[in-house]
């Protein structure tokens, strides 16, 4: 009996030293991602609605290839995308073949990178910050992060260039890591790497940011000579090379490079640099406005009274800013390894893009995790100073504030974002592919973007590259006029009497069909009208 007792008594104690290690801390960090998973999972694929034409693009690239290891122009594994005619960022359609291979080619499935890099960029800012500053801080800068709008949305859909800011801030996690354990310096060259491929404006960016975190490494004796340096080095160059390849072929320096492995695409039309010296006032005053408004006007990136990052934030990155610049020039000088440097170098080169070329939200994407993380250590060193416990004001505040905002998010603006997000466009895809005989006509609103009926249709490639026809080749943004059964440019006055029609639900269209003997069916925004004796 006593023998029982004792191993009772034993497993309580053991328990309660397992308790004891959790601390307040830790159950507070748990209580914050699970706020940043709730946020970005709940509604998942259903908020927004329905797809971008650009993430209806990529989506469609990763089913092509996965199918034939071929993008929707006939390059065979290629470095860019030809998409529209101009181009489009590859990682993404990558990172979705292995999801479209095991899901299939859904919405939600797509996004599926986009999420899982959001998530796990709020671990590596907890983790970063944590590594060079307190606690306190480290938690503040995961919250923020967690609660931002911008970041919220960004995470919820697949716009390619949104994958940017996330590798980025891998990339400086392990190369951070690397500085201790140099293997992990590896990982940081796959990640910056990785991250050219996610948005070409980064491209000058990237380079700079790198660069100033091995001078600083070398400054404090942090990074050393051995075999992962160089390996690390060589991983970025190799990386790196097709990209440059890429220039030299699209500048007309070489020819496109077809190989089984790996293409360097000659694109239809290539948009030169867009970076010009003459405009940097003009450019500093359009992002000064996106980042004093948190607004550049698109729905898909901000929602009124809420912003990127709630507007009272912009003051406490300020105060961060301060305290990051004079806290840089004390690591400096100590040669002392510190987040600050690392972040302000960030802030720089961003903020280069932002003034080097004209900028909307996506485009100046790197800015604004460095912002929130000295906006984070603003709110702490402000309240440190008024009074510690009063950190408790601010805290409630954005909670509040974060409240809204997911109220809104899941409300009123899901409703307002479906116009944008064609919603409705799907199932009225589905229904009309449903009705279409073989060799029938389906006359497509050209204002549903024909990347949303590949996505759609899941259209065989093969079926598409030999029937598509341009009405505007070549130009940066190509418009079709017809591919497969799918047609785009046509007289809506002039009704084929065969065919079925998806158009917008807009003017007298409906009771135009209808006028004419067809039978119509609503998707909201969208109508199928078709002849009645198909059913």
């Amino acid at each position: 009996m006593m023998d029982k007792v004792l191993e009772r008594l034993k497993s309580v104690v053991a328990v309660k030293k397992v308790f004891a290690r959790i601390n307040a801390a830790q159950i507070t960090l748990v209580i914050v991602l699970l706020l940043g998973v709730f946020a970005r999972v709940y509604m998942f694929g259903s908020v927004p609605g329905d797809i971008n034409q650009d993430e209806a693009f990529a989506g469609y690239n990763a089913y092509t290839l996965l199918l034939h290891a071929t993008d929707s122009y006939g390059y065979r594994l290629p470095v860019y995308l030809t998409a529209w005619g101009s181009g489009m960022n590859a990682l993404e359609s990558y990172l979705m073949i292995p999801f479209v291979a095991i899901f299939g080619l859904h919405v939600w499935v797509i996004r599926l990178p986009m999420l899982l890099v959001g998530l796990l960029s709020l671990v590596a800012v907890y983790y970063l910050v944590r590594r060079f500053s307190s606690e306190c801080m480290a938690l503040a800068a995961t919250l923020l992060l967690a609660i931002s709008p911008w970041h919220v949305m960004l995470s919820r859909w697949a716009l390619e260039s949104n994958l940017a800011p996330g590798f980025v801030l891998f990339g400086l996690f392990f190369f951070v890591k690397g500085l201790e354990k140099p293997k992990f310096l590896v990982a940081s060259a796959v990640c910056y790497g990785l991250s050219l491929y996610a948005y070409a404006t980064i491209w000058i960016a990237v380079p700079f940011i790198v660069l100033m975190g091995v001078l600083y490494g070398l400054w404090t004796k942090s990074i050393h000579n051995n075999r992962y340096t160089w390996i690390s080095l060589g991983v970025l160059v190799v990386l790196a090379l097709p990209l440059m390849l890429f220039m030299l072929v699209n500048k007309d320096v070489i020819n496109e490079i077809r190989l089984p492995f790996i293409s360097i695409p000659k694109l239809v039309y290539f948009r030169a640099s867009e970076i010009s010296f003459q405009k940097i006032p003009e450019n500093f005053m359009n992002l000064w406005n996106i980042l004093k408004n948190q607004s550049d006007g698109l729905p898909w990136n901000y929602i009124h009274n809420f912003g990127l990052f709630y507007p009272v934030t912009l003051a406490f990155f300020f105060v961060g800013l301060v305290e990051n610049i004079w806290q840089a020039v004390r690591d400096v000088r100590a040669r002392k390894l510190g987040l600050s440097v690392f972040m302000l170098a960030w802030l720089l080169a961003a903020f280069a893009i932002g003034v080097l070329i004209s900028v909307n939200v996506n485009r100046v994407n790197l800015i604004f995790i460095p912002m929130i993380v000295m906006a984070a250590q603003g709110i702490v060193l402000a309240f440190s100073y008024i009074h510690p416990k009063m950190i408790y004001v601010p805290l409630v505040a954005y909670l509040l504030s974060f409240a809204n905002f997911e109220r809104s998010y899941f409300t009123t603006y899901k409703d307002q974002i479906a116009s944008n997000f064609c919603e409705g466009v799907g199932e009225a895809m589905d229904f009309a592919q449903s009705l279409v005989k073989p060799g029938g006509k389906i006359y497509v609103d050209p204002n549903v973007s024909y990347p949303r009926v590949l996505f759609y249709g899941k259209v065989d490639l093969n079926s598409y590259l030999s029937t598509v026809r341009y009405i505007n080749f070549p130009s940066a943004f190509l418009y079709v006029h017809e591919f497969d059964r799918y047609v785009f440019t046509f007289d809506v006055d002039r009704i084929d009497g065969h065919a079925i029609y998806l158009l917008e639900n807009k003017d007298s269209r409906l009771s135009q069909f209808e006028q004419q003997g067809f039978s119509v069916r609503n998707f909201g925004k969208y109508i199928v009208a078709y002849p009645a004796k198909l059913l």
